[in-house]
Protein backbone atom coordinates (compact mmCIF):
# COMPACT_ATOMS: atom_id res chain seq x y z
CA UNK A 1 0.00 0.00 0.00
CA UNK A 2 1.75 3.40 -0.83
CA UNK A 3 2.15 6.05 1.50
CA UNK A 4 1.80 9.54 1.39
CA UNK A 5 4.88 11.10 1.62
CA UNK A 6 5.24 14.54 3.53
CA UNK A 7 6.55 18.00 1.82
CA UNK A 8 8.72 18.45 0.32
CA UNK A 9 11.94 20.59 1.70
CA UNK A 10 10.98 24.08 0.71
CA UNK A 11 7.22 23.67 -0.02
CA UNK A 12 5.75 24.89 2.94
CA UNK A 13 4.99 28.55 2.56
CA UNK A 14 7.41 29.57 6.05
CA UNK A 15 10.53 27.43 4.61
CA UNK A 16 9.84 29.80 1.42
CA UNK A 17 9.16 32.78 2.42
CA UNK A 18 12.45 32.35 5.06
CA UNK A 19 14.68 31.27 2.01
CA UNK A 20 13.55 34.30 -0.07
CA UNK A 21 14.41 37.17 2.99
CA UNK A 22 17.55 35.47 3.55
CA UNK A 23 18.42 35.90 -0.08
CA UNK A 24 16.87 39.44 -0.70
CA UNK A 25 18.73 40.40 2.67
CA UNK A 26 22.07 38.79 1.63
CA UNK A 27 21.89 40.62 -1.98
CA UNK A 28 21.05 43.86 -0.06
CA UNK A 29 23.99 43.66 1.93
CA UNK A 30 26.05 42.22 -0.15
CA UNK A 31 25.50 43.50 -3.52
CA UNK A 32 23.19 46.58 -4.06
CA UNK A 33 24.95 48.30 -1.23
CA UNK A 34 27.96 48.88 -2.02
CA UNK A 35 26.79 50.03 -5.28
CA UNK A 36 24.74 52.76 -3.58
CA UNK A 37 27.82 53.50 -1.68
CA UNK A 38 29.74 54.53 -4.61
CA UNK A 39 26.95 56.46 -6.38
CA UNK A 40 26.42 58.33 -3.04
CA UNK A 41 30.33 59.16 -2.20
CA UNK A 42 30.98 60.06 -5.49
CA UNK A 43 28.04 62.81 -5.81
CA UNK A 44 28.54 63.37 -2.34
CA UNK A 45 30.54 66.94 -3.05
CA UNK A 46 28.04 67.57 -5.80
CA UNK A 47 27.83 67.23 -9.51
CA UNK A 48 30.50 69.83 -10.35
CA UNK A 49 33.15 68.29 -7.72
CA UNK A 50 32.89 64.44 -9.70
CA UNK A 51 32.74 66.36 -13.28
CA UNK A 52 36.03 67.42 -12.28
CA UNK A 53 37.02 64.69 -10.79
CA UNK A 54 36.38 62.36 -13.79
CA UNK A 55 38.14 65.97 -16.05
CA UNK A 56 41.05 65.44 -14.45
CA UNK A 57 44.24 64.38 -16.75
CA UNK A 58 45.32 61.83 -14.85
CA UNK A 59 41.95 59.81 -14.30
CA UNK A 60 41.43 60.41 -18.19
CA UNK A 61 45.00 58.99 -19.10
CA UNK A 62 43.99 56.33 -16.38
CA UNK A 63 41.13 55.28 -18.67
CA UNK A 64 42.46 55.99 -22.04
CA UNK A 65 45.22 53.55 -21.19
CA UNK A 66 42.39 51.01 -19.77
CA UNK A 67 40.26 51.29 -22.97
CA UNK A 68 43.55 51.06 -25.23
CA UNK A 69 44.03 47.73 -23.08
CA UNK A 70 41.67 46.29 -23.83
CA UNK A 71 41.21 47.31 -27.57
CA UNK A 72 44.15 45.05 -27.68
CA UNK A 73 43.70 42.30 -25.44
CA UNK A 74 39.85 41.50 -26.75
CA UNK A 75 40.64 40.68 -30.31
CA UNK A 76 43.69 38.72 -29.58
CA UNK A 77 42.33 36.28 -26.83
CA UNK A 78 38.64 36.30 -29.69
CA UNK A 79 41.22 35.18 -31.80
CA UNK A 80 42.91 32.74 -29.59
CA UNK A 81 39.91 31.43 -28.04
CA UNK A 82 38.19 30.79 -31.81
CA UNK A 83 41.46 29.39 -33.38
CA UNK A 84 41.73 26.76 -29.49
CA UNK A 85 38.11 25.76 -29.64
CA UNK A 86 38.05 25.29 -33.38
CA UNK A 87 41.31 22.73 -32.84
CA UNK A 88 39.85 21.14 -29.50
CA UNK A 89 36.05 20.50 -31.28
CA UNK A 90 37.35 19.71 -35.04
CA UNK A 91 40.15 17.91 -35.06
CA UNK A 92 41.95 14.73 -33.40
CA UNK A 93 45.49 15.14 -32.05
CA UNK A 94 47.64 13.80 -29.24
CA UNK A 95 47.52 16.35 -26.37
CA UNK A 96 44.39 17.58 -26.90
CA UNK A 97 43.45 17.32 -22.84
CA UNK A 98 47.14 19.24 -22.02
CA UNK A 99 46.02 21.75 -24.58
CA UNK A 100 42.33 22.46 -22.40
CA UNK A 101 44.09 22.13 -19.23
CA UNK A 102 46.60 24.84 -20.60
CA UNK A 103 43.87 27.36 -21.65
CA UNK A 104 42.47 26.57 -17.89
CA UNK A 105 45.54 27.48 -16.22
CA UNK A 106 44.86 31.51 -16.03
CA UNK A 107 41.71 30.40 -13.88
CA UNK A 108 43.82 28.54 -11.44
CA UNK A 109 46.76 31.00 -10.52
CA UNK A 110 46.69 33.85 -8.75
CA UNK A 111 46.91 37.31 -10.81
CA UNK A 112 49.39 38.46 -8.29
CA UNK A 113 51.52 35.01 -9.09
CA UNK A 114 51.11 35.66 -13.01
CA UNK A 115 52.49 39.39 -12.61
CA UNK A 116 55.05 37.89 -10.56
CA UNK A 117 55.67 34.94 -13.41
CA UNK A 118 56.42 37.92 -16.05
CA UNK A 119 58.58 39.97 -14.23
CA UNK A 120 60.84 36.65 -14.04
CA UNK A 121 60.33 36.31 -17.47
CA UNK A 122 60.42 40.49 -19.08
CA UNK A 123 62.23 41.79 -16.43
CA UNK A 124 65.89 43.47 -16.31
CA UNK A 125 66.99 39.91 -13.96
CA UNK A 126 64.27 38.06 -16.06
CA UNK A 127 64.93 35.20 -18.52
CA UNK A 128 64.52 37.58 -21.74
CA UNK A 129 65.89 40.85 -19.75
CA UNK A 130 69.80 41.11 -20.96
CA UNK A 131 68.35 40.42 -24.81
CA UNK A 132 65.19 43.24 -24.48
CA UNK A 133 67.88 45.37 -22.80
CA UNK A 134 70.35 45.33 -25.72
CA UNK A 135 67.45 45.80 -28.10
CA UNK A 136 65.88 48.59 -26.37
CA UNK A 137 62.68 47.12 -25.54
CA UNK A 138 60.92 47.82 -22.58
CA UNK A 139 57.92 45.14 -21.63
CA UNK A 140 57.57 45.49 -18.09
CA UNK A 141 55.74 49.19 -16.72
CA UNK A 142 54.99 50.14 -19.83
CA UNK A 143 51.86 49.27 -22.45
CA UNK A 144 52.83 45.60 -23.59
CA UNK A 145 53.77 44.42 -20.19
CA UNK A 146 49.92 45.67 -18.88
CA UNK A 147 48.59 44.23 -22.21
CA UNK A 148 50.38 40.29 -21.69
CA UNK A 149 49.43 40.47 -18.49
CA UNK A 150 45.64 41.03 -19.25
CA UNK A 151 45.52 39.25 -22.20
CA UNK A 152 47.12 36.00 -19.37
CA UNK A 153 44.49 36.75 -16.59
CA UNK A 154 41.66 36.83 -19.69
CA UNK A 155 42.77 33.91 -21.83
CA UNK A 156 40.65 31.35 -21.31
CA UNK A 157 37.00 33.65 -21.90
CA UNK A 158 35.66 32.98 -25.18
CA UNK A 159 37.50 29.19 -25.45
CA UNK A 160 35.35 28.14 -22.80
CA UNK A 161 32.32 29.46 -23.97
CA UNK A 162 32.94 28.27 -27.36
CA UNK A 163 34.17 24.86 -26.71
CA UNK A 164 31.12 23.04 -25.40
CA UNK A 165 29.16 24.88 -28.10
CA UNK A 166 31.02 23.61 -30.70
CA UNK A 167 31.49 20.35 -29.49
CA UNK A 168 27.87 19.90 -28.91
CA UNK A 169 27.05 20.88 -32.14
CA UNK A 170 29.76 18.44 -33.77
CA UNK A 171 31.49 18.14 -36.88
CA UNK A 172 28.92 17.25 -39.40
CA UNK A 173 28.23 20.85 -40.62
CA UNK A 174 31.81 21.47 -41.31
CA UNK A 175 32.86 18.36 -43.04
CA UNK A 176 29.30 18.49 -45.19
CA UNK A 177 30.53 22.13 -45.79
CA UNK A 178 33.63 20.45 -46.88
CA UNK A 179 32.19 18.06 -49.25
CA UNK A 180 30.59 20.41 -51.31
CA UNK A 181 33.80 22.38 -52.05
CA UNK A 182 33.74 24.87 -49.17
CA UNK A 183 37.27 25.93 -48.36
CA UNK A 184 38.52 26.55 -44.60
CA UNK A 185 37.97 30.21 -43.82
CA UNK A 186 34.59 29.98 -46.07
CA UNK A 187 33.37 27.31 -44.06
CA UNK A 188 33.87 29.00 -40.60
CA UNK A 189 32.32 32.17 -41.84
CA UNK A 190 29.21 30.61 -43.43
CA UNK A 191 28.54 27.88 -40.95
CA UNK A 192 30.60 27.53 -38.00
CA UNK A 193 30.38 31.72 -37.08
CA UNK A 194 26.44 32.03 -37.39
CA UNK A 195 26.25 28.57 -34.90
CA UNK A 196 28.62 30.10 -32.38
CA UNK A 197 27.97 33.95 -32.47
CA UNK A 198 25.89 34.57 -29.81
CA UNK A 199 28.37 32.58 -27.51
CA UNK A 200 31.28 34.47 -29.28
CA UNK A 201 30.08 37.49 -28.42
CA UNK A 202 28.82 36.27 -24.74
CA UNK A 203 32.70 35.52 -23.99
CA UNK A 204 33.87 38.45 -25.83
CA UNK A 205 32.05 40.91 -23.42
CA UNK A 206 32.98 39.00 -20.12
CA UNK A 207 36.44 39.07 -21.50
CA UNK A 208 36.30 43.04 -22.24
CA UNK A 209 34.80 43.68 -18.88
CA UNK A 210 37.97 41.36 -17.01
CA UNK A 211 40.48 43.52 -18.98
CA UNK A 212 38.92 46.74 -17.94
CA UNK A 213 38.84 45.35 -14.42
CA UNK A 214 41.75 43.61 -14.11
CA UNK A 215 44.10 44.76 -10.85
CA UNK A 216 46.57 42.39 -9.63
CA UNK A 217 48.50 40.93 -12.47
CA UNK A 218 48.68 44.55 -13.88
CA UNK A 219 49.56 45.88 -10.93
CA UNK A 220 52.71 43.88 -10.74
CA UNK A 221 53.78 44.42 -14.40
CA UNK A 222 52.92 48.47 -14.37
CA UNK A 223 54.75 49.99 -11.50
CA UNK A 224 52.00 52.11 -11.00
CA UNK A 225 53.31 55.04 -12.36
CA UNK A 226 50.95 58.35 -12.00
CA UNK A 227 50.02 59.56 -15.33
CA UNK A 228 51.96 56.98 -17.41
CA UNK A 229 51.36 53.47 -16.46
CA UNK A 230 48.07 53.70 -14.03
CA UNK A 231 44.98 51.91 -15.33
CA UNK A 232 41.59 52.80 -14.15
CA UNK A 233 41.79 50.42 -10.77
CA UNK A 234 45.09 51.06 -10.15
CA UNK A 235 44.37 54.70 -10.36
CA UNK A 236 41.05 54.51 -7.95
CA UNK A 237 43.69 52.65 -5.23
CA UNK A 238 46.44 55.92 -5.79
CA UNK A 239 43.43 58.16 -5.37
CA UNK A 240 42.02 56.33 -2.27
CA UNK A 241 45.50 55.90 -1.19
CA UNK A 242 45.57 60.28 -0.75
CA UNK A 243 42.53 60.36 1.06
CA UNK A 244 40.76 61.55 -1.97
CA UNK A 245 37.49 59.36 -1.29
CA UNK A 246 35.26 61.28 -3.54
CA UNK A 247 37.66 61.26 -6.16
CA UNK A 248 38.80 57.76 -5.80
CA UNK A 249 34.41 57.00 -5.72
CA UNK A 250 33.66 59.20 -8.27
CA UNK A 251 36.15 57.53 -10.93
CA UNK A 252 35.21 53.91 -9.53
CA UNK A 253 31.70 54.95 -11.27
CA UNK A 254 33.10 54.47 -14.54
CA UNK A 255 34.36 50.89 -13.77
CA UNK A 256 30.49 50.69 -11.82
CA UNK A 257 28.51 51.87 -14.82
CA UNK A 258 30.67 49.06 -16.83
CA UNK A 259 29.84 46.46 -14.72
CA UNK A 260 26.36 47.04 -15.08
CA UNK A 261 26.08 47.64 -18.61
CA UNK A 262 28.52 43.85 -18.88
CA UNK A 263 25.21 42.73 -16.69
CA UNK A 264 22.65 44.04 -19.03
CA UNK A 265 24.53 42.69 -22.39
CA UNK A 266 25.25 39.25 -20.58
CA UNK A 267 21.38 39.09 -19.87
CA UNK A 268 20.34 40.15 -23.44
CA UNK A 269 22.89 37.14 -25.20
CA UNK A 270 21.66 34.72 -22.19
CA UNK A 271 18.43 35.00 -23.96
CA UNK A 272 19.65 35.28 -27.35
CA UNK A 273 20.89 31.96 -26.47
CA UNK A 274 24.20 32.30 -25.63
CA UNK A 275 26.04 30.23 -22.92
CA UNK A 276 23.25 27.55 -23.56
CA UNK A 277 24.23 24.08 -25.26
CA UNK A 278 22.93 23.60 -28.33
CA UNK A 279 21.93 20.02 -29.45
CA UNK A 280 23.38 18.22 -31.77
CA UNK A 281 21.74 18.05 -34.83
CA UNK A 282 19.83 15.23 -35.97
CA UNK A 283 21.42 13.05 -38.71
CA UNK A 284 20.04 13.67 -42.38
CA UNK A 285 18.39 11.42 -43.97
CA UNK A 286 20.00 9.51 -46.83
CA UNK A 287 21.15 11.16 -50.05
CA UNK A 288 20.81 14.49 -48.08
CA UNK A 289 23.50 17.19 -47.16
CA UNK A 290 22.50 19.20 -43.46
CA UNK A 291 23.99 22.52 -44.27
CA UNK A 292 21.47 24.81 -43.18
CA UNK A 293 20.80 28.28 -45.24
CA UNK A 294 23.39 27.01 -47.58
CA UNK A 295 22.87 26.38 -50.79
CA UNK A 296 25.89 24.47 -52.49
CA UNK A 297 26.26 27.23 -55.27
CA UNK A 298 26.98 29.66 -52.34
CA UNK A 299 29.73 27.18 -50.72
CA UNK A 300 31.44 26.04 -53.96
CA UNK A 301 31.86 30.14 -54.74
Amino acid sequence: MATRSGPRIGERPAVRRSLLAIVLVLAALILVAPLVVIFVQAFSAGFGAFARTIGEPDTLHAAGLTVLTALIAVPVNTAFGIAAAWAVTKFDFPLKRLLIIVIEIPFSVSPIVAGVAYLFVYGLQGLFGDALQSADLKILFALPGIVLASMFVTAPFVARELIPLMQAQGRDLEEAAASLGAGGLRTFLRVTLPNIRWALLYGVVLCNARVMGEFGAVSVVSGNVRGQTNTLPLHIELLYHDYDTAGAFAAATILTVLALVTLVLKVWLERRGAGRRTRRPAAPAAGEVAVPSLPASGLAR
